[in-house]
């Protein structure tokens, strides 16, 4: 390891010379996933801007290939043998790619859908199962065939996925809680899925506000999953954020052969959070237990026996929470995922030289985190007393533009008060929505709202559901004092604006071709009729003409003179539930349900044929 150490820093020759020729932009890596050769020896890294895959050599400690992929390399998978790389390469029809690993050539291609990501190989290796995020489902790919064995429904949008060691059990973490924001439980769900059978056999409600799901790792014996989420106190004024008032992060172990949580611990610690958990790993041994934190910049190194010991043996105590606070020790199962302080004898938090770390292997007592960020791999040597820590370049320090840069802003959580959360934390990595409602002092106390995708916000003003912010431009000063209680340069938020202003819309799962399927034309007719009038208040091309409006959805936290901003339609399918306090989980809801007095669109002469033919026009924006 000694020559890695040495000479990986400045071996970034031959990907610099592979990107020379390339536009500026390409030269972004952004390595998101990582995965090792069986034998320890090599590194393969998938360079999600870049559209190739990294090969790195950790006796030389040389980058001996790189290898372009036709697309955004979400996920990676390598035979037992060590002989093929099989990389989930994302678009609205994604493509599986398999790779020779000596000679870098494509041996085969394969469909999938929409957004494909997080491989797993079956133990005998002839099934992929892939998530496809975008149509929420995990696919079956017969290697063997080419062919699609079979398509399993999950909840929403899965991003993560492993497998039991036998083979008969996947675990899928679903990115996303479903259904209204305005119950009194809402939460992500965890799918365990039988192979066999091809359904899912268990759905698991994480904790209550339980969000954007990103890792999940089976341990090396079969009888936990780790599933990295963040877990929202939503139904709290966010009037501050010491001691994860507004939001912790988490992580939740399952018992696999219960098919049931085990128990939720808290990343965090009284006084530092640990923002935006990524990717899990476990040692061989299942004595450890890695945990990135994209959000901080760390590696949580936890005593995965000991950790598992004390939340086992607190699995049947009796009663519900009895503590009064964090320095009082657990006393039953039901405080552990409000006690910042129970994983901290067990965990060791390193601090890491870069930014964005999304993926780790472990090679051995070596933990590699790939840097999104940064264009590097970090090494961790988890044997070494103080847990050694090395930047190892994958290519010239990246150039960041303004976008760049704000999408970095976006994602850090060391602009924000203890680290407790990003502007990611509640609007996801790419500026979508958490699925949670939020009590934000912009407009008062105990009037939570659903929280927005940021889609168009520059251009759809004003940000609010009650446009108590102008615009985005007002919006992002304002959360950066009083959602990160924090101030920084003026360039921060130039640089937030600059990131957000140029967001680009992703094409619907409901398009047919890139085009308008049968149903949602007929759904357009309607739309855009007096008869229903949805283009009163939803008019091309940006299907809102960004007034106020009395709807009839004023709920019990509202003032009844209260009226809400008309939101943009485009990439509504992205964005459930829906209304300005998530009481409607889908369009029809919308439209039906939630539609008094027809004032979402006068849909009461329509069949049940053209509501359905309505909807699909509107999720096809």
């Amino acid at each position: 390891m000694a020559a890695l150490l040495i000479s990986l820093p400045v071996c970034h020759d031959a990907i610099a010379a592979d990107l020379q020729a390339e536009p500026a932009a390409v030269s972004i890596l952004s390595p998101g996933s990582v995965v090792a050769s069986p034998d320890g020896g090599t590194l393969y890294v998938a360079c999600e801007t870049a559209a190739r895959i990294a090969v790195v050599d950790l006796a030389s400690g040389t980058i001996t290939r790189t290898m372009p992929t036709p697309d955004a390399p979400l996920g990676l998978a390598i035979s037992k043998d060590g002989g093929n790389l099989i990389v989930t390469c994302a678009a609205p029809e994604s493509t599986i790619c398999v790779l020779d690993t000596t000679s870098g050539e494509t041996l085969a291609t394969h469909a999938a859908g929409y957004t494909a990501m997080a491989p797993v190989l079956s133990p005998d290796e002839r099934t992929l199962y892939i998530c496809n995020r975008f149509n929420n489902e995990v696919q079956f790919l017969d290697l063997t065939t080419g062919r699609t064995a079979a398509r399993v429904a999950v909840r929403r949008e899965p991003v993560a996925m492993d497998r039991t060691p036998d083979g008969k059990h996947l675990i899928v973490a679903n990115h996303l809680p479903h259904g209204r924001s305005d119950a009194e439980h809402v939460a992500a769900v965890v799918s365990i899925v039988d192979v066999e059978a091809g359904r899912v056999c268990k759905e698991l409600p994480l904790p209550n506000g339980s969000t954007l799901l990103r890792g999940v790792a089976v341990s090396p014996d079969g009888k936990f999953a780790a599933v990295t989420h963040l877990l929202g106190r939503f139904h709290l004024p966010t009037t501050q954020l010491d001691r994860g008032w507004v939001q912790t992060n988490a992580l939740t172990l399952i018992d696999i052969d219960r098919r049931e949580i085990l128990n939720t611990v808290l990343l965090d610690n009284t006084t530092a959070g640990a923002a935006n958990p990524w990717a899990a790993a476990w040692s061989v041994d299942g004595a450890r237990l890695v945990v990135t934190h994209a959000g901080t910049h760390e590696l949580s190194v936890i005593d995965a026996r000991e950790m598992l010991a004390q939340l086992t043996a607190l699995r049947d105590s009796p009663g519900e929470s009895t503590r009064s606070g964090n320095d009082r020790p657990p006393r039953t199962a039901a405080d552990i995922p409000s006690d910042l302080a129970f994983l901290v004898p067990m965990v060791r938090r390193i601090p890491l030289p870069d930014k964005g770390p999304r993926a780790v292997a472990l090679v051995g007592s070596k933990a590699f985190t790939a840097n999104y960020f940064a264009d590097t791999l970090t090494l961790v040597d988890l044997d070494s007393p103080k847990m050694d820590v090395v930047s190892l370049p994958l290519g010239p320090p990246p150039e960041m533009d303004l976008i760049r840069k704000g999408e970095l802003a976006w994602n850090d959580a060391s602009l924000c008060y203890q680290g407790w959360l990003s502007c990611s934390s509640c609007h996801s990595s790419d500026a979508r929505v958490d699925g949670l409602n939020w009590d934000n002092l912009n407009d008062g106390i105990g009037n939570p709202k659903n929280a927005k995708s940021m889609i168009l916000s520059f251009q759809t003003p004003p940000t609010t559901a009650l446009g108590v912010r102008a615009n985005a431009h007002v919006s992002v000063r304002a959360g950066i004092k009083n959602i990160l209680f924090s101030s920084h340069p003026e360039e921060v938020a130039l640089a937030l604006d600059a990131y957000l202003s140029n967001l680009e819309p992703m094409p619907s799962p409901h398009l047919v071709d890139g085009g308008l399927s049968p149903a949602a034309r007929r759904g357009r007719d309607l739309f855009m009729s007096e008869r229903v009038g949805c283009t009163d208040c939803h008019a091309p091309p940006l299907y809102t003409r960004m007034k106020a409006r009395d709807v009839g959805t004023n709920g019990r936290f509202d003032k009844p003179t209260d009226k809400f901003d008309t939101p943009t339609l485009i990439e509504l399918w992205r964005s459930a539930p829906y209304l300005h306090d998530g009481s409607a989980a889908t369009v029809r809801d919308v439209l039906t349900t939630r539609n008094p007095e027809g004032r979402h669109g006068d849909v009461s002469g329509l069949s049940e044929n053209e509501i359905d033919d309505l909807c699909e026009y509107i999720l096809s924006l």
